[in-house]
């Protein structure tokens, strides 16, 4: 089971995240690549909540698929394409996730596709 690191020696976190994340030797790791607001048949769900709620499904599928779940996350890199959708990524992250703490980094950024509104890139660790 990874652990939250949290330290007065630096500035508390901006929302519901982990100042650090340990993880430990010999537990078995995923890597998750960007996950947009797009469905297994390649459908763009249309609004920006929609689609931060799909590219948390497909994060979930991904892990399951690999053995792991939500709750094994250790980090989340997130990248919204407008300041607006900040709040929305905190929210829908904090939804999915519960009170389960990961280290995180959000950008405000451009996409490769001009309809995509974020992206979610995750890390994953288990003792197995």
């Amino acid at each position: 089971m990874s652990r939250a690191i949290r330290t007065d020696a630096a500035p508390p976190p901006f929302s519901a995240y982990a100042q650090g994340v340990e993880i430990p030797a010999g537990t078995r790791q995923i890597t998750v690549a960007g996950q947009v607001g797009v469905t297994p048949d390649g459908q763009l769900v249309q609004d920006a909540r929609g689609q931060h709620r799909q590219a948390w499904a497909n994060v979930a599928a991904i892990l399951e698929a690999g053995g792991m779940g939500l709750a094994d996350i250790t980090e989340v890199l997130g990248i919204v394409t407008d300041p607006d959708g900040v709040a929305l990524f905190r929210e829908e992250r904090e939804r999915a996730l519960g009170a389960h703490l990961v280290a995180a980094t959000l950008i405000v950024a451009g996409l490769a596709h001009p309809d995509w509104r974020v992206e979610i890139v995750v890390r994953a660790a288990r003792a197995d």
